[in-house]
């Protein structure tokens, strides 16, 4: 078990950070089959330029499982999220140390084809944001893009992926509609449609209920529930009932540290760390 003490007295002299990674199975405290790893994280540091934003985070989150990642704003989650599928890229001046494995492969070797990342692991965003297309273009972009153009294998992607995202009966008399005529709710479960048309081993989702109302936040939970049948689901939440209900496992971030990982029940009602414990009761955040 990895052992890690941080002196954070830049911004609190009276807290002293005790970072433990736990495993699914010692968090539980029960023997459970093994899971196989999805991704494997390794000392993954991240700076902003000067500022730096992640501080050696480690670990391994499992395959076909949901993972959330939570804590209070700035922690450094959502930035988190986006080193799994190289989205910082995007950003000049950051730095990225330590190794991120998907399988056996380093997503950050030098020889890694980014679009095949990309392809690899999908990513919904906060704000649900379709194209001003067609519902059906929305969904086989994708595959447009790398080069499908026979129309029944975009058919028969559309119809899949539109029944995985519980949406299909919803639209299906109505594909060559824009995608921007539909509800906010339904226009996330579009945007979750195109990200699992390419075929994702990965499915990252950053704040997806955050501009839904509470019916639309019960069908994506309930469609999270269902895809993670076939995919593994890394989801970063503010909504604590919501990482309780949808995630297997739970990662609690405070400024940029990995304070504690393991089975969600056991984080939300026997937390091992007190500033855990403090975050979920409500003492800040």
């Amino acid at each position: 078990m990895n052992m890690i003490e941080t002196n954070t007295a830049r911004h609190d002299p009276g807290i002293r950070i005790r970072t433990e990674v736990r495993s699914f199975e010692a968090a539980s405290g029960t023997a459970v089959p093994p899971v196989k790893t999805s991704i494997d994280l390794k000392q993954v540091n991240l700076s902003y330029g000067d500022n730096q934003v992640l501080f050696d985070v480690s670990m391994k989150i499992g395959e076909r499982m949901v993972t959330a990642l939570i804590g209070p704003s700035g922690c450094g989650k959502s930035t988190l999220l986006r080193c799994l599928n190289r989205m910082n890229d995007l950003i000049d001046n950051t730095e990225i140390k330590g190794s991120i494995k998907v399988g056996d492969r380093n997503i950050y070797a030098a020889d890694t084809d980014v679009i095949e990342v990309r392809r690899r692991i999908g990513m919904v965003f906060q704000k649900s944001n379709p194209f001003p297309k067609s519902i059906y273009e929305n969904v086989v972009y994708g595959l447009r893009i790398a080069g499908i153009t026979d129309k029944a294998t975009l058919d028969e992607a559309c119809e899949r992926s539109l029944k995985s995202a519980a949406l299909w009966d919803e639209v299906k008399d109505r594909l060559s509609e824009s995608g921007l005529s539909l509800s906010g709710g339904q226009q996330q479960r579009l945007c979750i449609a195109r990200a699992i048309a390419v075929e994702p081993e990965i499915v990252l989702m950053d704040e997806p209920c955050s501009a839904l109302d509470p019916i639309a936040t019960l069908k994506i939970e309930e469609l999270i529930y269902d895809l993670k049948k076939h995919y593994t689901i890394v989801i970063v939440t503010h909504n604590l009932q919501q990482a309780a209900r949808v995630s297997d496992r739970t990662a609690f971030f405070w400024l940029g540290r990995l304070v504690e990982y393991g089975n969600t029940p056991e984080v939300f009602t026997k937390p091992k760390e007190k500033l855990t414990e403090d975050y979920i009761t409500g003492r800040f955040g």
